[in-house]
């Protein structure tokens, strides 16, 4: 309750019009949305809070977007060395009574192949699928950006026990 409150409280400080959310039933997405990438970035994150008033819990198991070719539940994991790394999440549990977070360092949706420039102002349709909620609409807000470039970080453990790919993604230490 006390990270709702916290979350709430922080959507008052920011602009009306940058506050926005969607309700389904016993869920309330609140705020979706992507940090601006850079006008190259192969991928992008997404961050919201979806708060669960229902009696029972429900979990999100799918994202679709046409803005990308792929888009999943990631969590960041950093190692004792300060390397931090991507993570697939198949579900995303909403416990009954709570509200989930997704932000910077922490669980997001990851939007890999963006098919399309995301610019500061744009809205972004999605879906997101969830085991008893079903399929609920949303639009991620594009925001001005977090200074992170989600296209440098390790999204090579989206796998279980997968090398982590030679390419640009590998070796984000943030």
């Amino acid at each position: 309750m006390k990270l709702f409150l916290g979350l709430m409280a922080a959507l008052m400080i920011s602009t009306a019009a940058a506050a926005h959310s969607v309700k389904s039933g016993d869920l309330e997405i609140i705020h979706p949305n992507i940090p601006q990438p850079a006008a190259s970035a192969k991928s992008a994150a997404g961050y919201m809070a979806i708060a669960n008033e229902g009696a029972s819990a429900d979990r999100l198991i799918g994202i679709e977007t046409a803005a990308a070719q792929k888009a999943m539940i990631h969590t960041t994991e950093t190692s004792a060395d300060g390397v931090a790394r991507m993570v697939h999440l198949e579900v995303l549990e909403i416990p009954a009574g709570d509200t989930v977070v997704l932000e910077p360092g922490g669980m997001h949706v990851m939007l890999m192949g963006l098919t399309q420039s995301l610019k500061e102002g744009d809205m972004v349709p999605a879906a997101l699928i969830f085991e008893q909620a079903g399929r609920v609409e949303v639009e991620f807000m594009v925001d001005p950006t977090d200074g992170v470039d989600h296209s440098k970080m390790n999204h090579g453990s989206m796998n279980p026990g997968a090398e982590a790919p030679a390419d640009p993604h590998a070796g984000h230490s943030n």
